[in-house]
């Protein structure tokens, strides 16, 4: 797991709406969704970012190694850096 992905810091935190990573507004535009960017298209693009990210979540979870971690089994995730799961759908129009 790259250091990119940890939010840099814990002002304007969002989570992306479709795997529930957790970074700031300025790494989701920068970086784009370590997990969803070839769908999202975030990455220098504000508007998606607005879109496919929300400021409402409660918590956070982290995962070093998914294959060994019991939080990645709890969650049912293993290929992710995604936090959780939230089961929402982002569309861009």
């Amino acid at each position: 797991m790259s250091l990119d992905a940890v939010p840099k810091d814990m002002r304007n935190l969002r989570a992306c709406l479709l795997c529930s990573l957790v970074k700031t507004f300025d790494q989701f535009e920068y970086e784009g969704c370590d997990n969803c960017d070839d769908h999202l298209h975030m990455k220098n693009n504000r508007d998606a970012v607005y879109v496919c990210t929300s400021s409402n979540f409660d918590g956070l979870i982290s995962m070093m190694g998914p294959e060994d971690s019991w939080v990645a089994k709890w969650q049912r995730i293993s290929k992710y850096l995604s936090l959780s799961s939230n089961g929402d759908n982002c569309q861009l129009s």
